[in-house]
């Protein structure tokens, strides 16, 4: 199976709107406890998450993942940081790669992959507001060609 596939859980909009999306990893989470219910009900939120290389692994941060509801006191921390499972030379990569200025590593979305929960990371580099208009523009003109043909097919 590709990666990026699998029963999608939530999608991070707000990275491809803000980055150039360069290359993409998947990588597991480590979850504890009620964790994996919270994410298969799919109470996920990747708004403003983002992940670091710390002491020679990979952490995400900032994303929430709501407690679970029949949880009670075995539930977990919202907003924890999570490792997450990347080969050692994967992550000396991203580790060289985020060094450079203008790059970060984003969560594009959290999926299940044969039962497991997955993210898949982005290294992404900022676009400025120039590069977000343009692409406004593009979206806006290919909106605007399959209108027109879709006008077209049914006359």
């Amino acid at each position: 199976m590709p990666k990026g596939t699998g029963k999608l859980i939530s999608n991070n909009k707000k990275a491809y709107h803000d980055y150039f999306i360069e290359e993409t990893y998947e990588a597991g989470i480590v979850l504890q406890g009620t964790e994996i219910k919270s994410i298969r009900a799919g109470r996920v939120n990747l708004k403003d998450s983002y992940a670091r290389v710390q002491n020679g692994e990979m952490y995400l941060y900032s994303m929430h993942v709501s407690p679970y509801e029949q949880g009670n006191r075995y539930n977990h921390d919202p907003e924890r940081p999570r490792k997450l499972l990347l080969h050692k030379r994967e992550i000396d990569k991203l580790f060289g790669e985020t060094k450079e200025q203008g790059y970060a590593l984003l969560p594009l979305k959290v999926y299940l992959k044969n039962g497991f929960a997955k993210v898949l990371i982005g290294l992404g580099k900022g676009k400025k507001q120039y590069d977000k208009r343009e692409d406004a523009k593009k979206k806006e003109a290919k909106r605007e060609i399959e209108r027109a043909f879709r006008d077209r097919q049914k006359m």
